[in-house]
């Protein structure tokens, strides 16, 4: 089981879009998601399938488990075992100062919404911040995606 150690940014202007690329459609369905049980998550990444099982966060950390599947067993699971837990976006990865960032530009229910999220070897990491990210959002759980499928950015 991997540690999964993340940080969370809300992001500010289109500077990091000159090193982006064209990113990858992103639909993501959650089969359980709470905020003290774990969150079972099917995904459709770029024509990939994958199966995620994680814990509760503790802090900026969680355990993970994340498994490739075929990607018709993950449009079955979105359509069929996820309800209207869905969540769309937009992936970009991007290196900045040596860093690995994903950009998630949400679509559907959470159009407007555009988020930045760094992985760390350990949670004391320091890294540079890039001058298109905002206000640190990981510890506010509103951000999630399991709970922007529960509760999205436009009913906020």
């Amino acid at each position: 089981m991997k540690q999964e150690i993340e940080r969370k940014f809300l992001v500010t202007g289109d500077g990091w879009r000159v090193t982006a690329g064209t990113g990858a459609i992103c639909c993501q369905g959650y089969i359980t998601a709470g905020k003290s049980e774990a969150t079972v998550r099917v995904r459709l990444l770029g024509g990939q399938g994958f199966l995620t099982v994680k814990s509760p966060a503790q802090g900026i950390s969680c355990s993970e488990c994340e498994y490739e599947i075929p990607a018709a067993d993950a449009e079955y699971m979105i359509k069929n075992l996820c309800g209207d837990r869905l969540v769309s976006k937009k992936r970009y990865t991007l290196e900045n100062n040596g860093m690995i960032w994903e950009i998630d530009e949400f679509s559907g229910s959470n159009e407007g919404l555009t988020v930045a999220e760094i992985e760390l070897e350990r949670e004391d990491q320091p890294f540079e911040k890039p001058e298109w990210l905002g206000a640190e959002v990981t510890s506010d759980s509103r951000y999630y995606n399991a709970a922007l499928a529960l509760r999205p950015f436009s009913k906020w």
